[in-house]
């Protein structure tokens, strides 16, 4: 009896494990980085004397 209810403890907590980490990777994949808001490519704009 000792061996099944250990053997169901740790399907219990295996499961519980899988599922937080199945939720902590959506989470992280959900997030959206932050991203600059700086231009790569940068043009001079030519005024009226140009």
């Amino acid at each position: 009896m000792r061996r099944l209810l250990a053997a169901a403890v740790t399907a219990a907590l295996a499961t519980a494990l899988a599922v937080a980490t199945a939720l902590g990777v959506v989470a992280a994949l959900n997030t959206t980085p932050e991203q600059p808001n700086t231009p790569l490519i940068s043009y001079d704009t030519a005024g009226p004397g140009r």
